[in-house]
């Protein structure tokens, strides 16, 4: 329950500080007093959006501070999964500076608005004026109805694998657009990549290849230039051995005359040497030169097999072609994993189908025996209130869509009156009678959640007399399982109240100031004396208001 609320350059507000207790509180005041500006500050701790509009005085930041008792509501498991210190009296405090910034803290560790929010979800259900119209909406009537059935657990359980069943249809949806884009080009690129494995190809290939096409296609150049070569080196009477031979022997009859000689005769040895090997060489090339038509053509046809290949993948390596086999490799196996991906995923998608569709059917039946004590539950509720023949009909049918909450879809008929037929609740129903219903439904909810506060604003729209009367001790009926507030302009509810507060505006010079004050037991009797007959208070009206107190 919230204890206490402290506001500071809000609206109208320049300072406000009030306590709360428990049981059923009134808050009354005049139209543009106020009343809104006190749920806009409390709207603000409870993560709502914020601008320097707020701003009371521009040059200043606003503070709202709000205390809450939550011992009993089992919170811990939110403190500890958001890392946040627990206390039995926990604190919430907003902060809005001059440059439009907004800071939000809770027990003074600075959070985010959405664990804000996430928080005031377990601590108070502010119930506007238009929050009635959620009765003619699907996701409020199936809340309604699963806090009666005790679904919350099922729910849970249905949540969490819809959300891998959402993931797991993603994911095959996504494979199966890749697959099908994959398709398209399977057969091209299978032919290149076929086309390109069976070239066989190898890295510095094609230097050998023209290397080995020179020298075939030019055997009988090299075969002529070869015999010119041995026959320079070998002719008996002028050949290059028989001279450097002579050329050697001359040499060495210096040798002994100085170490010169020496050296110059070994360097000449050395020649002859290499020479010698260079003639055997060229005498083995000689042998083995072989013209060859038949590897000529191979070679060409292999040398002219990669050049095409190179044109047509625009490169010009064979490295290149050899990355570009390697890529269409890939894309060529890629389709045997996605059909293999795409099996499993729809194996893993029956399964979760199947567990989906067991718990959704069981909160559907759940929901089902639940109608009749829902529907019995609101007409005794709405018979005190005036509605002596109001009837409902709950219809549930099932579909075959996953939607957040479970497969079914839902209606709301409604009927005031004897021998009028039934209609969609919101078609039928006027605005007193969906206030009516509204507060039915909160009355029986109540019963059901361990929501800690509920502040109703204005729900006694269209209602007066002994209805609101009644609307008055239901909500005060609801004060004694939790904390209970009503802002209201009619004297039968603010009389059934445990504590009354009053907001009103004042005007000092050019400034004008919201305040909320505490009413005392002849203050409380005066203010209930003015809305019964206004500003002007007759005894009469005073006298009633102590009857309605009483």
């Amino acid at each position: 329950m919230i204890t206490s609320l402290s506001i500071e350059n809000f609206a109208l507000i320049e300072k406000l500080n009030i306590d709360f207790s428990n049981g059923f509180s009134i808050i009354t005041g005049e139209t543009g007093a106020g009343k809104s500006i006190l749920l806009g500050a409390l709207g603000l701790v409870l993560g709502k959006r914020a601008d320097l509009t707020s701003l009371k005085n521009k040059e200043e930041k606003c503070i709202v501070e709000a205390n809450f008792s939550i011992a009993k509501y089992n919170l811990h498991t939110f403190f500890e999964s958001n890392d946040l210190d627990y206390e039995d009296d926990t604190i919430i405090r907003r902060e809005i500076l001059p440059s439009g910034k907004s800071r939000a803290f809770i027990n003074d560790s600075p959070v985010n608005l959405q664990q804000l929010q996430e928080l005031s979800f377990y601590l108070i259900d502010v119930h506007s004026q238009h929050q009635t119209l959620e009765l003619s909406e699907e996701d409020f009537q199936f809340k309604i109805l699963d806090a009666i059935a005790a679904n919350q657990n099922l729910l849970l359980e249905y949540v969490a694998i819809l959300k891998r069943y959402r993931y797991s249809k993603s994911s095959l949806e996504a494979k199966k657009l890749s697959l099908s884009e994959v398709l398209k080009e399977k057969e091209y690129n299978e032919f290149l990549f076929q086309e390109l494995y069976a070239a066989q190809l190898k890295e510095g290939e094609l230097e050998e290849l023209e290397q080995q096409y020179q020298a075939l296609s030019n055997v009988e150049l090299i075969t002529e230039n070869l015999d010119k070569l041995l026959s320079i080196a070998n002719e008996e009477e002028f050949g290059i051995v028989k001279s450097l031979k002579e050329f050697k022997s001359i040499l060495q009859k210096n040798v002994s005359f100085s170490t010169e000689y020496q050296s110059l005769s070994e360097r000449a040895t050395s020649i002859l040497i290499e020479f010698d090997d260079i003639v055997k060489e060229l005498n083995r090339e000689s042998e083995l030169i072989n013209n060859d038509p038949e590897k000529l053509e191979a070679v060409n046809q292999k040398l002219q097999l990669i050049y095409n290949l190179q044109k047509k993948h625009n490169v010009l390596t064979i490295e290149e072609l050899l990355a570009i086999q390697l890529q269409l490799e890939g894309k060529v196996v890629s389709v045997a994993a996605l059909e293999d991906d795409i099996q499993k995923l729809e194996i893993n998608l029956q399964e979760l189908d199947v567990a989906l569709g067991h718990i959704a059917s069981k909160i559907s039946q759940s929901r089902r025996e639940a109608v009749a004590g829902l529907s019995d539950k609101l007409i005794a509720i709405l018979n005190q209130l005036g509605m002596p023949n109001v009837r409902f009909k709950i219809e549930i049918e099932s579909s075959n869509t996953y939607k957040d909450n479970g497969k079914d879809t839902i209606q709301f008929l409604f009927s005031a009156n004897k021998g009028t037929d039934f209609g969609l609740l919101k078609k039928v129903a006027s605005g007193g009678e969906m206030s009516r219903i509204m507060l039915a439904v909160k009355s029986i909810l109540s019963q059901y959640s361990k929501l800690p506060t509920i502040i109703f604003d204005e729900i006694d729209t269209g209602v007066s007399g002994e209805i609101a009367n009644k609307m008055g001790e239901i909500m005060k009926d609801m004060s004694k399982t939790m904390q209970v507030f009503a802002i209201t302009h009619l004297p039968q509810i603010a009389a059934k109240g445990a504590t009354h507060f009053k907001v009103y505006k004042t005007v000092t010079g050019e400034n004008t100031v919201s305040e909320l004050k505490l009413l005392n037991v002849e203050e409380r009797i005066a203010e209930i004396a003015e809305m019964l007959s206004g500003k002007d208070i007759s005894d009469s009206a005073m006298n009633h208001a102590k009857a309605l107190l009483n």
